[in-house]
């Protein structure tokens, strides 16, 4: 096998490097910056040169090397090369070559176009291991436009009606593709400090983004009035929110496709926006690579892992401490 399963996470005997591993280790390949796949602890790590700002922020002063999408570097008896997966700026799918036999690791991963993330690119190989988060038929994901048209016409009535809105959104990525989608007319746009704090080591790579005001203790909602407000989900019921009043409340996931978890979330809209394939996304990415052999892992697992079976593959599932975009909102997941 070129890659292995162990206790500490996914492991190449032929390079002696571990991706995205979940206990420390000596060498680590590393995805994207997501908390569940950038752990601290490692005592190497590797990533692409546009996900190792975000990396520094999160996890301080590590040894890092980066490298570009499509560089091939050798480590031991394996040719590794990094691939964009489409999930956030810097995000990648981990190709590794032992003796011509071929392995992708894909992390987290969307096949629709955004404008934050290089576009994903399917990497042709013998095994695919695979996300399945949304592997469900039910979670199919609207165009761009039409998530650009809900979030701007729910803001401009809350505006009308003299209402703040308040939007929940990961801090890292869907934040800042929910600030990609805004109309240029919405303003004043008001950050948490975990969104802002990520926005600006984006915005000195030069990733563009529209101007945001970071909310401070010392901010007066009254000077302010029909903003939009883009905080992590767990913020929306804190003290931190309450001082924003009348409101609207928002969140921005993938789950919002399921009525039920709308409601479960107490929000009054639910904007489909994810940064993870959807079913269709997940289907044709597999297909795309001509994988014969295709490991699943977190999310609809064993259903994702049947379907590809009765479709000919040959599929397993393998537990991970992956986590994807969880229902319960946590700041550092997706």
């Amino acid at each position: 096998m070129v890659l292995d399963f162990k206790p500490q996470g996914i492991y190449c005997p032929a390079g002696d490097f571990f991706i995205d591993p979940w206990r420390p280790v000596d060498r680590a390949l590393i995805t994207h910056g997501h908390a569940d796949h950038a752990r601290p602890g490692h005592a190497r790590y590797l990533s692409t040169d546009i996900a190792a700002p975000v990396m520094h922020h999160r996890l301080g002063d590590i040894r890092l090397d980066t490298i570009q999408y499509g560089e091939t570097r050798q480590i031991g008896d394996a040719t590794v090369s990094f691939h964009p997966a489409g999930h956030v700026p810097g995000s990648a799918q981990i190709r590794v070559e032992v003796a011509g036999e071929v392995w992708v690791v894909a992390g987290d991963y969307k096949t629709s176009a955004d404008a934050l993330s290089t576009p994903f690119e399917p990497v042709p190989c013998h095994a695919f291991i695979t996300e399945c988060t949304f592997g469900l038929p039910v979670f199919s994901w609207p165009s761009e436009e039409d998530a650009a048209h809900q979030i701007n016409s729910w803001w401009a009535s809350n505006a009308a009606d003299g209402k703040f809105s308040l939007l929940g959104a990961y801090s890292l990525g869907k934040a800042q593709r929910v600030l990609s989608l805004l109309a240029p007319d919405i303003d004043p746009i008001l950050t948490h400090g975990a969104v802002e704090n990520t926005n600006a080591v984006l915005r000195a790579q030069g990733i563009p983004l529209p101007d945001t005001t970071h909310v401070t203790p010392d901010l007066t909602p009254k000077d302010h009035q029909g903003a939009l407000i883009i905080a992590p989900p767990g913020a929306l019921g804190s003290t931190w929110a309450r001082r924003f009043r009348p409101a609207s409340t928002s969140f921005a996931s993938g789950w919002m496709r399921m009525r039920g978890v709308r409601r479960r979330r107490a929000v009054d809209r639910g904007f489909v926006i994810s940064d993870h394939a959807d079913w269709a996304g997940l289907n044709s990415a597999i297909a795309a690579t001509g994988a014969e052999k295709v490991f699943v892992t977190h999310g609809y697992t064993d259903i994702f892992a049947r379907w590809l079976t009765e479709q000919g593959y040959d599929a397993d599932v393998v537990p991970t401490e992956f986590t994807g975009e969880t229902l319960d909102a946590q700041e550092d997941e997706t």
